[in-house]
């Protein structure tokens, strides 16, 4: 049986050893370097960048060649949650179970900081250096990817329609609209990155693209409903703020039990697009099964 949880700690070491590596070749440690490392560092569940590894391997890739993509969207993710964090947005106080960049440091520094993580993750995609046509095109095309997901046509897109939500309310298709913009798009964009830069065929990614779809949107689900009924001891954040903003959400519009019933459709579907892959995708199962399930 395969074991998520030994998985998991082992890729997130892995990871975390990398960012660490990333940020020790600064040449002089500062304030913004270590606010950058402080939202980087402060622990999270990794997702994004283990579904890049997890996708590589399951089309027989070497995880170790598609880290520097791994490490770049940990960061663009650091960086959205920094900008999400701060008064003229979400205005919260707490992340990943400590203060929020902006009151651990400042407003100003803050922006700063995720102003930096996102450059440098671009900088990272752009530094791999290239011994033929095949990877140059691999990782251009990976560059592509992720600035589609990251920008104004994906995630950032997604915030502003989620601001768009606290003022009105949302129709079901809106909402899945705005969340597979907002969360959906990095994720999509971490399952494909990791898959393309392995070698993957065009059916492969087309599975594993449809995959991510129905996860990233099951990952939204799953988080209003805990913001409904989460602890905020183990998600190291506060709960009940979308009701307080008179946000969108699903169980607003569904209720608890048929959101929870959602979720469980999406990861359903997500396991069903798998059918065609082996044991090499066990990882990526599991994590679909992870998401429906977890409590942080």
């Amino acid at each position: 049986m395969f074991d998520l949880k030994a998985f998991l700690a082992q890729k997130t070491q892995l990871i975390n050893q990398a960012l660490a590596a990333i940020l020790k070749t600064a040449d002089k440690p500062d304030r913004l370097l270590e606010a950058m490392s402080y939202a980087l560092m402060a622990g999270g569940k990794r997702i994004r960048p283990i579904l890049c590894l997890a996708a590589a391997e399951t089309v027989d890739g070497d995880p170790r060649n598609v880290m520097p993509a791994a490490c770049a969207l940990e960061m663009i993710h650091t960086y959205s949650l920094i900008h999400d964090d701060l008064p003229a947005m979400d205005d919260d106080d707490m992340r990943r179970g400590q203060l929020t960049c902006h009151k651990a440091f400042d407003e100003a520094t803050a922006i700063l900081a995720g102003d930096a993580l996102l450059t440098l993750a671009f900088q990272i995609l752009s530094s791999i250096p290239i011994n033929n046509q095949r990877q140059a095109t691999q990782w251009l095309r990976v560059i592509h990817l992720v600035s589609q997901a990251a920008g104004y046509c994906g995630m950032i897109q997604g915030q502003m329609l989620d601001m768009a939500s606290e003022k009105r309310r949302f129709t079901l298709d809106e909402l899945k609209s705005m969340h597979r913009l907002k969360t959906g798009a990095l994720i999509e964009a971490s399952v494909c990155c990791g898959a393309e830069l392995a070698g993957a065929k065009a059916d492969q990614v087309q599975m594993l693209e449809k995959y991510a779809q129905h996860i990233g949107l099951a990952f939204q689900v799953t988080d209003d409903i805990l913001n409904v009924e989460g602890d905020p001891d183990i998600m190291g954040k506060a709960v009940g703020t979308d009701a307080r903003r008179c946000k969108t959400t699903y169980p607003a519009l569904l209720g608890l039990a048929e959101s929870k019933e959602f979720a469980a459709q999406l990861v359903q579907s997500a396991l069903e697009t798998l059918d065609a892959f082996d044991q090499k995708a066990d990882p990526l199962r599991a994590i679909a099964r992870y998401i429906g399930e977890r409590n942080r």
